[in-house]
C-alpha cells in the first residue's frame, strides 16, 4: 500500500514539474555563420504566419548564466513570455534569442576594483557584431518590417542592449534593457530611440545606479525614455518587467522613422 502511494505521489510530482516547464519547441533551432564565426539562436515565427506579410522582429539577449553551446538555455528567462497566446495572437512577430558562447559578452567591458568599466569607443565583441549582422541578414529576407525591429535583454544582456542601442541606433525602433549598465556617455548615440529601462533597487549583482544614470542622461537629452524601478527587488527584476502588461504593447507601438 505504501509503495503504491509513493508511486502515485511521484507521478503527481513529475506531472506537476512537466506542467511548470514551458514547451519551447515552437522556437526553431538556427545558426548564423559569417567569416568563420557562429551565432546560435532560437527563433519564434509569428502565429498564423502569412508569407505575404512583413512582421516586427524582437531580439532578446540573455544573461551570463545562460551562456553555452546548447542553443537552449537562453530561453530560460523570457522565452515563455513570447509564447503566451495573448501575446502571439495580438502582437505577431519574429522573436530571436541568440546565445553567447561561454566566457563571452554582448558588449565590451572590463572588471576593476571599482566594478565594471565600459570603454566608450571600444570595438564590438564578436557576438555583438554577429547580432548586428544577423539582424541585417533577416531584414534582407523580405519577411521583416525593417522599421519595427526591437532589442532587449537582461543582466549581461541588459548591458548588451545598451551597447547595441548605441552601436547600431539606426537598426532599432525601441529597446528595453533590464538590470543592465553601460557607459552613460553613449546615451547621446541613441537618444532618438525610445527606451524603457527596468531595475530592482536591491540588486546585488548589477547596481541600480547603472540604470538610474542612463535614465537621467536620456531625460537630460529629452529622449523618449521610461524607467521602472522595483523597491526591494534583487537581480531578478526581469520577472517584474515580464509581468508589466504594457511592455509588449509599448514596444511594438514604436516605428523607426
Amino acid at each position: 500500500m505504501m509503495k503504491t502511494i509513493c508511486t502515485l505521489l511521484l507521478c503527481i510530482i513529475v506531472s506537476f514539474a512537466k506542467a511548470q516547464t514551458p514547451d519551447y519547441s515552437a522556437y526553431s533551432y538556427e545558426e548564423y555563420i559569417h567569416n568563420g564565426d557562429t551565432l546560435r539562436y532560437r527563433m519564434l515565427t509569428p502565429l498564423h504566419y502569412d508569407i505575404h506579410k512583413k512582421y516586427p522582429l524582437i531580439v532578446f539577449l540573455h544573461g551570463s548564466g545562460e551562456r553555452g553551446r546548447d542553443n537552449a538555455a537562453q530561453l530560460t528567462h523570457g522565452g515563455a513570455l513570447f509564447l503566451k497566446d495573448s501575446i502571439r495572437d495580438k502582437y505577431p512577430a519574429f522573436v530571436i534569442f541568440p546565445q553567447l558562447p561561454n566566457d563571452s559578452t554582448w558588449g565590451p567591458f572590463e572588471r576593476s576594483d571599482n566594478g565594471r568599466m565600459f570603454p566608450a569607443d571600444a570595438p564590438p565583441t564578436a557576438s555583438g557584431r554577429l547580432v548586428g549582422e544577423l539582424v541585417d541578414s533577416l531584414n534582407k529576407t523580405g519577411k521583416i518590417d525593417t522599421k519595427k525591429v526591437y532589442i532587449g535583454g537582461l543582466s549581461l544582456g541588459g548591458m548588451g542592449t545598451f551597447d547595441l542601442l548605441a552601436r547600431y541606433p539606426q537598426k532599432w525602433a525601441a529597446g528595453f534593457p533590464i538590470c543592465g549598465a553601460g557607459n552613460v556617455e553613449n546615451a547621446k548615440k541613441f537618444k532618438t530611440v525610445p527606451v524603457w529601462i527596468f531595475h530592482g533597487d536591491a540588486d546585488p549583482a548589477v547596481p541600480v545606479k547603472g540604470s538610474r544614470d542612463y535614465y537621467a542622461a536620456l531625460k537630460g537629452l529629452k529622449a523618449e525614455v521610461k524607467y521602472s524601478e522595483y523597491p526591494g527587488v534583487g537581480h531578478n527584476s526581469w520577472d517584474n518587467a515580464f509581468a508589466e502588461p504594457d511592455l509588449i504593447p509599448w514596444l511594438l507601438s514604436h516605428k523607426r522613422k
